[in-house]
Order: structure tokens, then sequence, then C-alpha cells
């Protein structure tokens, strides 16, 4: 039998567990690419909201702070038009309720100070620079108008960080404008406090995009840090993102300051993208996980008994007279390809064992037919000695002649038995040899060598005959000299050899190579052919005859059969 070659192909658990992992990554990669895009999207938008929100309170905050210094105007304008005593007690009184108020000074036409209203202060006797008026702008303004944040100068030793609002006094007197210094510290600390994540800031400028207050202001002295405002100014109220800052613009009431709102995409998005990105990622791994497991254990519902009725085949290939089937478990589709199987290995046990029968019944006629072929051959070839030396006048020689070929069809007989002790086969060997040698008187000589532990063994009968015949016919037959004939019978291995020697003639290679493949028709060589041909058919191919020869030497035929004993012949 061919040995069966290894299996090399990939096992269902294998194929299922990759189809699902294949399966699920895929899925979970397009899942997980869609949710963090969105997921991105959605954060842009939260930290939009997050800086619009943030701006819009700094820019309610300072806008109600700009109301109120509007309306701490109006009063002090009112509390001007009064008369001199009652305005200083108005104004005292104000000072006293209101102390973000750090001083309200009076201008006359010119620009000149005039009167200076302070708790406990008084400026100075000499202003180099006033920071909280400016005469051309109070000149170019026909309405209040609010000055940039600045440090106080008018007084010794006192500086605070103040917002001016100036104001006409259209009925004034010797005093043209009024100026309200509140201190800038509130508003500042709120916008100080203002944070847009963990970096977000807010900060004021104008409409021409100059800063009127930064909570970084001393970085941007420094040239540490710088903000593009003139990009900024040209915008419209609004939000606007890039890939690292998002910008929140929102005018400030009518005072036509802006408030800008600065927080970073890595800080509001990139930072929640990557730690959903690792939540995104463990999830996967798990869902994966999960995904395996259920794969195998699904796979092995399958695997298992597709294993099992695998392992059954190799069985049933192995020794399929003996195998016994059972039959296996598992899904509808397994449990149909298990009963087919089984119907199978019982077709295919019923058909070997019909070829079986059908083989040995071929092969008994093939050796009837064998030995019915050899038979007249054999008989016609001795009759033919016989009648000679009759016609010789040798008729006590062919009365031994006879009498052996009586012996002959005897053992040939064996009352029907195709294999026959090879003591026998020898003896019909020798009752042949005798009539030859009656033929051929003093032409050759024979001799035989038999291993005593051969007797008993069994072979096909009329072996030796026709091999020693057709040594006779073409190889002694032709030679002046006398030839000889030695016969051997023993043992090789696990074999018995019958070895026929002669001197005679000889053959050349391709009379040897074609000897053994002559058409049964041809009378010449019949015999071996007929031997060789009954040898492999009973035992098999690796059995029958070799023939060696030399051109003028000899020729030696062996012949190679298994060692059988009585009651062991029937099963070979």
């Amino acid at each position: 039998m061919k040995q069966r070659a290894p299996y090399t192909g990939l096992r269902i658990t294998t194929i299922l567990v990759s189809m699902v992992v294949s399966v699920v990554t895929i899925i979970l990669c397009c899942c997980v690419f869609v949710f963090l895009d969105r997921y991105r999207s959605a954060m842009v938008q939260s930290a939009r909201t997050s800086s619009e929100q943030a701006v819009s309170q700094v820019s309610n905050t300072v806008e109600s702070y700009l109301r109120d210094m509007d309306q701490s105007m109006r009063l002090v304008r009112q509390f001007m038009l009064e008369e001199p005593e009652r305005r200083d007690e108005l104004l005292s009184a104000f000072l006293k309720f209101r102390p973000d108020v750090v001083a309200v000074t009076s201008y006359s036409p010119e620009g000149e100070l005039l009167e200076c209203w302070a708790p406990g202060r008084e400026p100075k006797e000499e202003i180099f620079q006033n920071l909280s008026f400016d005469l051309q702008t109070a000149r170019a303004a026909e309405e209040p108008y609010i000055m940039a944040p600045h440090v106080e100068s008018i007084f010794e030793g006192y500086y605070p960080w103040v917002v001016t609002v100036t104001a006409p006094i259209p009925e004034g007197g010797e005093a043209a404008w009024v100026s309200l210094d509140l201190s800038f510290s509130g508003i500042s600390n709120y916008i100080n406090n203002v944070s847009i994540g963990q970096r977000g800031y807010c900060f004021l400028m104008d409409a021409g995009g100059n800063i009127v207050y930064h909570p970084q202001q001393q970085l941007l002295y420094s040239g540490l840090k710088s903000e593009n405002t003139s990009a900024l100014a040209a915008l419209e109220d609004g939000t606007y993102a890039d890939d690292t800052v998002i910008s929140c613009l929102a005018e400030v009431g009518d005072s036509g300051w802006r408030i800008v709102g600065v927080s970073y995409v890595d800080e509001l998005v990139n930072r929640n993208v990557t730690e959903m990105l690792r939540l995104s990622f463990a999830l996967a791994i798990v869902v994966l996980a999960a995904s395996l497991l259920t794969s195998w254990l699904l796979s092995r519902l399958l695997d298992r008994p597709l294993r099992g009725l695998a392992a059954a085949m190799g069985s049933f290939e192995k020794d399929a007279d003996h195998f016994t089937y059972r039959p296996v478990g598992g899904t509808r589709e397994v449990q149909e390809l298990s009963q087919s199987f089984g119907h199978m290995v019982v077709r295919i046990q019923k058909l070997m064992t019909t070829v079986r029968e059908e083989e040995i019944n071929l092969r008994k006629t093939e050796l009837k037919a064998l030995q019915t072929q050899i038979n007249p051959h054999f008989l016609y070839n001795t009759l033919d000695s016989i009648a000679w030396m009759c016609e010789q006048g040798r008729n006590a020689n062919a009365v031994k002649m006879v009498h052996a070929l009586a012996r002959l069809f005897r053992i040939s007989i064996s009352q029907g038995n195709e294999l026959i002790p090879v003591a026998r086969e020898i003896e019909h060997a020798e009752s042949y040899l005798q009539i030859q040698k009656y033929r051929y008187k003093n032409q050759f000589t024979y001799a035989f060598d038999v291993d005593p532990e051969c007797l008993d063994f069994l072979c096909n009968k009329i072996t030796l005959q026709p091999i020693i015949e057709n040594a006779i016919n073409h190889g002694l037959k032709l030679l002046v000299d006398e030839g000889r004939i030695d016969v051997r019978v023993y043992r090789d291995g696990e074999d018995v050899v019958f070895s026929v020697q002669d001197n005679g003639v000889g053959m050349t290679p391709e009379q040897v190579e074609s000897i053994l493949r002559r058409d049964p028709g041809n009378h010449t060589g019949i015999g071996i052919k007929n031997v060789n041909d009954r040898l492999q058919i009973y035992f098999g191919k690796q059995y029958g005859l070799h023939i060696t020869s030399e051109p003028d030497v000899g020729t030696t035929v062996e012949i190679r059969m298994p060692q059988i004993r009585e009651g062991d012949y029937e099963t070979k």
C-alpha cells in the first residue's frame, strides 16, 4: 500500500479563528476610525463651545464694568454742574461709596489739570505727563470716551492700574472736561482667572488690533510671546479653528473693545482623542480576545468531530478489511458527512470482498489454463522420445520410460493440488531427467544438491521440469562434448531458491531479455514463460525467474518463491 503523504493543510480551527479575527479586526478598525473621527469633530465643537462660553462670560463682565463706568460718569457730570460746595460734597460722598474710583479730575479747555478729587491724595505739583487725559482726543470726542488701561501718573508714589473715561462739560464754566479714573484690578483679576482648558486664556484688544489688556503682558513685553492681533482684528465676531489654536472673538458693547479667547487644540481635543484612542484600543483588545475565545469554542464544535472523522478515514486507509466504523457526532452537516462515509466504507468493503473473490477465481482459472498448456507440450516431447526408442529397437528402455512417464503424470495430477512439497517436485524432475537420459544416452550428466530443510516446503508443481527441458533442448543438445546439469535447492532469507545450471551454448543478453516475453503461441521457450507466469500469478511480481547466461559458457536459471508450509498456501 502506498504510504500516505503527511497532512500539511490548515486545520478548520485555524481557518475559522483567522476568519473571525480578520473580520472582527476590520470591523473594529473601521468603527474606531469612524468613531475617533466623529469624536474629534465633537471635541472640536465642544472646544469651540467652551471658548465661546468663556468669551461670552468675559464680554458680559467687561460690558457690565463699562456700563457701570458710564453710569458713574453721568453722576459725576451732574455733580460738576452743581455749585462748588455742593459739588465737592457730592463728589466726596461718591468717592466714599465707590472705593474702586481712584480719582475724579477736571481740565481746562487748554487741557490743564484744574482740580482733583481723590480720597487722601493730592496730585503732584508738576505733572510732566498725564496719562489719564489727552487734549487732542478730548477735543475730537463729542461723547464720553474710554481710554485704554494705563498707570495713573498724577500722584506721588501711587501708581494704580486704571481705566479712564473722559466726558465734556457742556456748561462747566472754567472746566471743559472731567475724567473718571477707575481701578482696573477688578476686571483684570477676573480676566486673569478665566481659563479655557489648562493653557487657554482671554485678552482685550481694540478695533485697531492693539492689545488693551493681556494676562501675559510681561511675556509680550519681553518678546517671549506674541499675538497676531492684526489678523484677528480683520476677522468678524465668531469662532475660528486651525490645526493648533481655536480663537473666539466677541465685541464688548459699543466700547470698540473685543474679547479674544485663545484655546489649544492639542489640549482640548487631541488629549481627549488620545485618551479615547487608548480606551478604544483597550476595548478592541477585549473584543478581539472575546472573538478569539468565541471563534475557538465554535471551531471546536466543528473541528473535534471532523478530526475524529479524519482519524477514522486514516484507520480505514491503513486496514480497510478489519475496519469498523463508529459514527461521529457534531453538527447536522458533520453527521450527514459521517453517515455518507459509513455507507461508503460498507460499499468499499463489499467491493473489496467481491474483487478479492474474483481475483482468486481468475488466478485459479489462469493456473488451470497454464497447467493444461504444459501437459500436452511435455507429453508430446516424451512420447516422441518413446517412439524414437521403439524405432531403434530399444524396447526395454522404452518400457522404463513409460513407467517414468507414469510417475510424472501421477505427480503432475497431485490430486488436483496446485502446490506440492519440494520433495515431490525433485522426484518429478529426476523422473524427467531419467526419461531424457534414455533419449540422449551419454550426452549429459546431472546432479542434485538439495537442502533437507527445504523438502517440506510447498512449491508450484512442474516448476523444475520445464527449466531442465529447456536446458537440454536448447543448451546441451547442440554440444559436441558431454553436457552437465546441476540442480540446487536452498534457502535465502524468507525465500526458497531453485537453481538450474548447465554448461550449454548459452544465450546473448538480448535472448535472455526476450525469453520471458515470448508469445505463448511460439513453441520455443513456452515452458520458461509458463513457469514465470504461474509463479507471479500465485505469489506476486517480486517472485519468479532470473536468468543469467553467457554464450559458450552456459546458463543459470534461478527460481524464487516464498517459504510455504502445508496449510499456509491458501493465504498466499
